[in-house]
């Protein structure tokens, strides 16, 4: 059928893989910043900076410490959150109570920091970090590298449990309730300063996680997350302001449709998101898993 319309079966399916693989970038950056939002109001504009921190953080620690990937998968996410933890005590808890703009205008400003630190640094060329797993998979129509593949279903599986983790279990409730009614949680001998800090801490480790899995894939750059945390607002506007599994379904989502865009009408596919996302707001304000308050 693809071929009567004059697209070869491998530009499809390989624009689809492409899809698939931005997309679960989106999705893990969107979540890191629903659950930002949906736990403590805060629009974290800093997050595409964090995704870039991830990145390096996972460089430097192969070419100073010679730490492999799959460690750095752990320690860089760390590294990154224990900054955003010193972050969100020092600057981010003193604008809570404030308006959403200030927050917005906050991070901005700090992720413009950030991120003029590390051009300064390291220049904005960028630099590459070596595949972890070589060679791939001919599946007839395309090839599929081994990586991306692997990429696609670790972001699928980190997303998944985030979600489980905070609408499926008892601290995931906890973490609810401190955003729904601090007093009360307080009064069951809860410390709600310590579980936002923890919150916001997490929601920036996913990001660097993000960059961790992106590095092998693109060169790790101070300005690789400048257009991407664009995209990834977008995406959490569709899907819903705070929604988990908003972020998720939207992210991969629209990975696949800005795949499908490159192939029937490439100069389309850097703004269809946008585009979708005017839609959406056109049609539910709210986002598609958004709730009207």
């Amino acid at each position: 059928m693809f071929e009567l319309l004059g697209i070869p079966p491998q530009a499809l399916f390989g624009q689809l893989l492409l899809g698939l693989i931005n997309g679960a970038f989106y999705a893990m950056l969107s979540l890191g910043l629903a659950v930002i939002f949906g736990m403590l109001n805060v629009i974290n504009f800093t997050h595409g900076a964090q995704y870039m921190m991830g990145a390096f953080a996972a460089w430097l620690l192969l070419g100073i410490f010679d730490v492999p990937f799959w460690a750095s998968l752990v320690i860089a996410p760390i590294i990154v959150g224990l900054f955003g933890i010193v972050l969100e005590k020092l600057i981010l808890k003193r604008i809570y109570h404030l308006d959403h703009l200030y927050g917005f205008l906050l991070t901005f400003g700090l992720a413009l920091v950030i991120e003029g630190l590390f051009q300064w640094k390291w220049g904005s060329s960028g630099a590459p970090y070596p595949n972890p797993i070589p060679g791939g998979f001919n599946l007839g129509f395309m090839f599929l590298p081994t990586y991306r593949g692997f990429v696609v279903v670790a972001a699928l599986v980190i997303c998944l449990a985030t979600w489980y983790g905070i609408e499926r279990t008892k601290l995931g409730a906890y973490l609810r309730a401190a955003t729904e009614n601090p007093t009360l949680v307080r009064a069951f001998g809860i410390n709600v300063p310590r579980l936002i800090t923890l919150t916001y801490g997490l929601g920036v480790a996913l990001a660097a996680l993000a960059g961790v899995l992106a590095a092998p894939i693109q060169q790790v750059s101070a300005l690789m997350g400048v257009n991407l945390v664009l995209i990834v607002f977008a995406v959490v506007v569709i899907g819903g302001m705070g929604s988990i599994m908003g972020s998720i379904v939207t992210g991969f989502g629209l990975g696949l449709v800005e795949g499908l865009t490159k192939v029937f009408y490439p100069p389309a596919s850097n703004t269809v998101i946008f585009v979708v996302m005017a839609l959406v707001l056109l049609i539910k304000p709210a986002g598609l898993f958004g709730q009207t308050k």
